[in-house]
């Protein structure tokens, strides 16, 4: 069967569709999108390496040696994960001068909600939209922050949203076994928030978007997401051809394309290999004898259990092979890259996938010594941080790839601002 990798080129007014030798030409509007304002927020409580020390037998020289990580936030109290992503929403919102009442849709990257509904709508309620946006979940573990940027294309690109909030937080530390060092060192609570607004029709958007199938080391079949998002300006001259090929905004309404990026896992083990485990239900809802299974037993997830070695051989080999397909489709040599944003899991991790891309450290973004592994949220919570301390800046080009659970992983070029 033919091998169809399609690439997709954006002008306004049209869209060109190059899959394998076959060319078709379809007078589509679509938009490109870029990232306008990012936020973050992290607990209050901090549990250092010396802290669990005293309830695990490690010390801050075996955590730091082995993963680089010093401290990490953890929910107490009154804290809760909504509130922490409200927050950092709060602040994308404000960085791009935006109102909650001008956004469209809310994106909520998250494998712990604090509803079994999803957390979104929750959010969306509490920034005071006004316009009722939708909002959903989106669960993906640590690559989850990354998915939601691909919808946020998706929506922005055939769906004429114009704002679209993608939030990325998880609390991870209440699913934690804090009498297994394994696990309890690695993780941390936090959320981050970037606005993904669209783009002004004089720009030139370029989404290429690719599906590949590949094994892992836990004997799993499943399907692997890499894409790109570059834009660049167009000179003012070559703009105003542009214009006559711009539909009249009555057309721009009624074509609505949806691209639906599906990462599809099929494993023997489940999330993280977390199993499922039935609790045993109180006598007073025990069977009546006459049905049996009836009524069903309450469900919970057990805590986090994880191959670190397994992973990490995966991280190494896979995250690299990424970030060169999305940057080969873009068209750009790896000496393009200004930062290397990855997903904050274990600072061996970094400087091997680094190492491998040729990125100098200094060029690697990294937070983990302060927050742990903050799974979805460590991506934007990263690139918050480098942002408002001036390493990051406008025009600036920078490759992030989010790999965890499931397995799953997924990568995007971009520029900020």
């Amino acid at each position: 069967m033919e091998n169809l990798r399609p690439d997709f080129y954006m002008l306004p007014g049209n869209l060109i569709w190059l899959s394998g030798n076959r060319k078709c030409l379809s007078w589509l509007v679509s938009k490109g999108c870029k990232l306008v304002g990012c936020g973050s927020a992290t607990p209050t409580l901090k549990v250092s390496n010396d802290d669990l020390a005293k309830i695990v037998d490690t010390s801050d020289e075996w955590i730091s040696v082995r993963t680089g990580i010093r401290n990490r936030r953890v929910l107490s109290g009154k804290d809760s994960l909504t509130t922490l992503a409200v927050e950092a929403a709060r602040k994308a919102l404000e960085m791009a001068q935006v109102d909650p009442d001008d956004v469209d849709l809310v994106l909520m990257c998250t494998s712990t909600p604090e509803d079994l509904f999803g957390s979104a709508p929750q959010i969306q309620k509490a920034l005071g939209c006004k316009r009722n946006p939708l909002a959903y979940d989106i669960t993906a573990a640590c690559s989850g922050f990354v998915l939601g940027l691909v919808s946020a294309a998706c929506h922005i690109r055939g769906g004429g949203f114009q704002n679209v909030l993608v939030i990325g937080a998880d609390a991870l530390s209440r699913y934690v076994d804090w009498t297994d060092r394994g696990t309890c060192i690695l993780f941390g609570d936090a959320a981050g928030a970037v606005l993904v607004q669209d783009l002004l029709e004089y720009n030139f958007y370029k989404l290429f978007v690719s599906f590949g199938r590949a094994s892992c080391p836990f004997n799993c079949r499943f399907y692997t997401l890499s894409f790109i998002l570059e834009i660049s300006a167009l000179d003012a001259t070559f703009a105003k051809l542009i214009q006559l090929f711009t539909l009249p905004a009555t057309v721009k309404k009624m074509v609505y394309l949806v691209l639906t990026c599906i990462v599809m896992v099929m494993a023997k083990g489940t999330h993280l290999n977390a199993t499922m485990k039935e609790n045993e239900m109180d006598k007073a809802l025990g069977s009546n004898g006459s049905v049996l299974g009836f009524p069903p037993r309450r469900s919970s997830y057990s805590c986090i259990q994880m191959n670190g070695k397994e992973v990490f051989r995966f991280a190494v080999r896979c995250v690299p092979q990424t970030i060169e397909s999305s940057l080969e489709k873009a068209g750009l040599p790896g000496s393009s890259i200004d930062w290397l944003l990855l997903h904050q899991a274990n600072q061996r991790i970094l400087d091997a996938v680094a190492t491998r891309l040729e990125v100098p450290p200094e060029q690697v973004i990294s937070n983990l010594a302060n927050y742990g592994n903050t799974s979805a949220a460590s991506i934007p919570l990263a690139l918050d941080e480098a942002v408002r301390s001036g390493k990051v800046k406008a025009g600036h080009t920078i490759a992030a790839a989010g790999f965890g659970a499931g397995l799953t992983w997924g990568s995007a070029i971009f520029r900020w601002g």
